[in-house]
């Protein structure tokens, strides 16, 4: 793989966003128009862009707890258009869920909205807008939440890695394009700048020295791989989920939405430093490199897996109900027509209501659930993609396991990548009562017809 410094696309130069650190204590979120200097000095005069951001800031407010604290934020919209937050990956009562028009009423204009729930589980979540997310979020409007375990390990930084990209016309401004067709019917919206924003930000690090990094995928669409330079370790946890046996440290995929927590030893390499690498096209960018300073003499011990949070791990599918997902359209696909608002319509019809994606012949939300589902009840969902794309499908509201082909489990996560032309299968249990959805987290791709939704009773 080369490594180049050179900036992923070269329209964009390098953007600098300044993070704030939120404790619990800190519990209003005011969602703002904000203009930040993104683009640094050296690269040139350019103006502030104007971003939408809770706090005013991107990422948002980084939220740090401790598990079994509860968590308390109200949302203040200062925005012009309705908004909500979405709790991304945490287990909480459906109606702080952060829905409009689902679970909640999209807080207007001047309103405000208090949300308030337990935090059963340690790890690394995610908050974001989930109204009109393709515009949303594309925006600005997400943050961090750390959940701290009782006893954490012991490591000498603790770092939060955001991955976004950026689409920006030649004034450093978020362009407007938001419902491209050609979006909407491929990939999603890609954005001309990658970047990752760590918080925090040391401007060294040790060599020897132990580092928790924990990857956060915000993007709207893009899938992202990321290599890391002059550190060995492994993955500890996935979308927040503690691994039983840490994986070794290889490579990584980020679908959007889906997190890992990586512990790693830093080790002496050519660069002298921790690189972190966005791979494209056998290419690597150097998205960030923190410095190597001193040596730590003592030796660590083995990483050690992370406590346990208290989730059910399964064992069998005796009893499992299945209910199988077949996804279909986009450009490259296989459907001909599908129901929409109770009407089939050909396909032509749909991409003229920018309706082009399907789950089992029915584009966009639909009136009645998936399924309804009682509670402690076990599910499991053939998940077919028949289409050209990946998509990265999210449960609202619990974690599920992937069906391994050898009939073992996968680690809990909430979001799934499932690869063009390719059959995956996940279960779970029905645990709080309530509406929860099942959606693609490419944004463009639900925004255009991918999802659907659970009624647990």
């Amino acid at each position: 793989m080369t490594l180049t410094r050179r900036h992923f696309l070269k329209s964009t130069a390098a953007l600098y966003l300044a993070p704030t650190l939120a404790q619990a204590s800190v519990n209003v979120l005011e969602a703002k128009v904000a203009s930040v200097q993104l683009i640094d000095a050296e690269f040139g005069d350019y103006p502030e862009t104007q971003v939408w951001g809770f706090d005013g800031t991107v990422p948002g407010p980084l939220l740090r707890f401790k598990q079994g604290d509860t968590l308390q934020q109200t949302l203040r919209n200062s925005l012009p258009d309705p908004t909500s937050i979405h709790w991304h990956g945490l287990r909480l009562p459906n109606a702080m869920d952060g829905v409009p028009g689902f679970t909640q009423q999209a807080v207007q204009t001047g309103e405000t909205f208090d949300y308030a729930f337990p935090l059963k589980d340690a790890g690394t979540y995610w908050y974001h807008s989930h109204n009109h997310s393709t515009v949303q979020v594309a925006r600005g409007l997400y943050g961090v939440i750390v959940v701290e375990e009782q006893t954490p390990p012991d490591v000498d930084h603790d770092i939060v890695v955001v991955l976004d990209d950026w689409r920006l016309d030649e004034t450093a401004q978020i362009t407007e394009d938001f419902g491209a067709m050609h979006d909407w019917t491929h990939a999603g919206r890609m954005g001309n700048y990658v970047h990752s924003h760590l918080t925090p930000s040391p401007a060294s690090v040790e060599e020897n020295a132990r580092v928790r990094l924990r990857f956060v995928n915000v993007a709207t669409d893009r899938i992202m791989t990321i290599a890391l330079k002059g550190a060995v370790g492994k993955v500890v946890a996935r979308d927040g989920m503690p691994l039983r046996a840490p994986e070794d440290l290889d490579t990584l995929v980020f679908g959007p939405a889906e997190r890992a927590d990586v512990i790693v030893d830093i080790t002496s390499s050519e660069a002298q430093a921790l690189q972190i690498v966005f791979v494209e096209r056998d290419t690597g960018y150097l998205l960030h490199d923190i410095p190597l300073s001193g040596r730590r003499s003592d030796p660590r011990p083995p990483i050690q897996p992370l406590p346990a949070n208290p989730m059910r791990y399964l064992t069998d599918l005796s009893g499992a109900r299945e209910i199988p997902l077949i996804m279909s359209g986009g450009a490259m696909g296989r459907m001909e027509s599908a129901t929409w608002e109770g009407q089939e319509m050909s396909t032509r019809d749909l991409v003229q209501q920018g309706k082009v994606w399907a789950f089992n012949g029915v584009v966009g939300m639909p009136t009645a659930p998936l399924a309804e589902l009682r509670q402690g009840e076990l599910i499991r969902i053939p998940i077919v993609n028949e289409t050209a794309f990946a998509h990265a499908m999210h449960l609202h509201g619990t974690h599920f396991q992937e069906v391994l082909p050898d009939g073992g489990f996968g680690p809990h996560k909430d979001t799934l990548l499932v690869q063009p032309r390719e059959t995956r299968e996940i279960a779970f249990v029905a645990e709080t009562p309530g509406k929860w959805l099942f959606h693609c987290h490419m944004l463009s791709h639900q925004a255009a017809g991918m999802k659907t939704w659970f009624h647990v009773i």
